[in-house]
């Protein structure tokens, strides 16, 4: 339910004043027009006194329209100030709401159908939005206020919604149009000129003359609810704009605000639902039929891809997520299926087909890799298997994600195919590791020599294995003189006693000095 007074301070003061409302949490229901052939109104409506030329008709609208139990009547000035007129409304009991003398009929009733709209229940929510269409019918109105063709637009340059009359701009918003965001370079003119700096200090409107490139000037609203910066509204203009105009322009912010809130809201509710799904389908909870149903996802081999970025469960480490996840939602052509779990970006992409694959979202995350926390982005796929076979790749992706994390494996970006070698050693060494195999033979002499003597002899053993017959090579992995790592040998052979004769006397050291690095 939305009362008449919530109606009248989200249009605005510059559109609609309350003269008289004998009760400000009054419901309304619906808008309809007091004219020839026009809806009879009803109980709960706003009536609008689109045919009331003087005091003597306007009079006559507020009684019929209080007997039909609507709930105000909307009459423009300077008719609504009659005295006549307020004392009908105050006897008949019902609100009187004063229109500007210069607004568009046609331009309010977009503008209320809005309000009513965007405080209306979700039918269902897992629908296609439909506060996407609404958005463009706003856009419209917005531009019928400021009589110049209008974008609307969120926080990070995108355009959400246009008006008509875009032919009469100029090639900088047609770009914009085409490209449904500010091109680069003109972002960069409009920046120089503190254009973003000023929406957010919470200016009401912004004008930028027109530049010398032939762009024409812009006349910018901010769109905020509850202190948030939630988008910009941008009117391309011929000049400077009257103060009046503007005024209303700016006032129409917070019904756009609405409308950004309840978009915001639906992808919120999807996006959680798409989440759900995405996890029961990683943990084998949910089938192929579902996948392709509720996700999305064709017929094809994909990957699990999992990415790590920087800040863990603290609020940075989740706006980073977050910003990551919208980042990757609008900027690689295909609509990645990707959520959040235990502090993790999952997503499953295809093996191939263009946008939206696994290489285009691995170029991506890797042009992503600037900045000091841009760069601890790290992301691993698993191998590509059929929808069904989805939970293997999930364990490959984490596997593979746990080289990178143990610098086991460099770089930012892998996926489990390019590292089996790693992972070979890495599993070996888990396995010996249960086994307890270090604890065998005469290697526990020297750890404890090391640890007693500082000494290095368990890893001048280890390089010694790594590097058969080239002892340059090991000493240079030491950073030592060969002549150091050849003292150090003898030493070493002298106190355990090793046969390095035996090939399975060398393979058992490799086998326990590996689980000693990779413990």
């Amino acid at each position: 339910m939305i009362t008449v007074r919530t109606v009248v301070d989200r249009v605005g003061p510059t559109l609609l004043h309350a003269l008289h409302l004998p009760d400000e949490s009054a419901a309304v229901t619906d808008v309809v027009i007091a004219e020839p052939a026009a809806t009879t109104p009803g109980a709960g409506d706003l009536v609008l006194g689109v045919a009331v030329p003087d005091a003597d008709a306007a009079v006559a609208l507020l009684k019929d329209s209080a007997r039909r139990e609507a709930t105000a009547v909307l009459i423009k000035a300077p008719v609504a100030h009659e005295p006549a007129v307020r004392g009908a409304a105050r006897r008949a009991g019902i609100g009187l709401i004063e229109v500007h003398e210069a607004t568009a009929w046609a331009q309010l009733v977009w503008l209320l159908r809005t309000v009513l709209d965007a405080e209306a229940d979700e039918s269902d929510t897992l629908e296609a939005d439909p506060a996407a269409g609404d958005l463009f019918r706003l856009a419209d109105a917005v531009a019928s206020v400021v009589d110049a063709p209008v974008t609307i637009e969120d926080t990070n340059s995108r355009v959400l919604a246009y008006s008509a009359r875009q032919d009469l701009t100029d090639p900088a918003r047609v770009a914009t149009i085409v490209g449904r965001r500010i091109p680069d370079d003109v972002l960069a003119r409009f920046r120089s000129r503190g254009v973003f700096r000023d929406l957010t200090r919470g200016r009401q409107t912004i004008f930028v003359p027109g530049q010398k490139d032939g762009t024409l000037p812009r006349l910018i609203a901010p769109v905020r609810m509850g202190g948030e910066l939630l988008g910009s509204m941008w009117a391309v203009v011929d000049g400077p704009v009257p103060d009046e105009r503007a005024a209303a322009f700016a006032d129409t912010a917070p019904v756009v605000a609405l409308h950004l809130l309840r978009r915001r809201a639906h992808s919120d509710v999807r996006r959680r639902a798409y989440a759900e799904v995405l996890r029961e389908l990683l943990h084998g909870e949910a089938g192929p039929r579902k996948a392709v149903a509720e996700l999305g996802l064709t017929e094809q081999p994909h990957r699990v891809v999992v990415i790590d970025t920087p800040g863990g469960d603290t609020l940075d480490g989740e706006g980073m997520r977050l910003a990551l996840l919208e980042r990757l939602s609008q900027g690689i052509g295909r609509q990645p299926v990707a959520a959040e779990h235990a502090g993790l970006l999952y997503a499953v992409v295809p093996e191939t087909g263009g946008a939206g694959a696994w290489p285009e979202l691995r170029s991506a995350l890797e042009d992503m890799q600037s900045g000091p926390k841009a760069g601890e982005v790290r992301a691993a796929a698993g191998g590509a298997y059929e929808l069904g076979e989805l939970p293997a790749s999930r364990t490959e992706a984490d596997e593979a994600l746990g080289l990178l994390r143990a610098g086991i494996v460099q770089g930012r970006t892998v996926t489990f195919d390019e590292v089996w070698t790693p992972l070979t050693l890495h599993r070996t060494a888990t396995a010996a590791r249960s086994a307890n195999v270090t604890a065998l033979g005469p290697l526990r002499t020297l750890v404890e020599h090391d640890q007693a003597h500082g000494t290095e002899y368990v890893d001048t053993l280890y390089h010694w294995l790594r590097h058969p017959g080239d002892p340059r090579s090991a000493a240079a992995a030491l950073q030592v003189h060969p002549n150091t790592l050849r003292y150090r040998m003898r030493k070493l052979l002298e106190l355990a006693g090793l046969d390095l004769d035996d090939p399975d006397v060398r393979l058992a050291l490799v086998a326990q000095l590996l689980t000693l690095r990779w413990s």
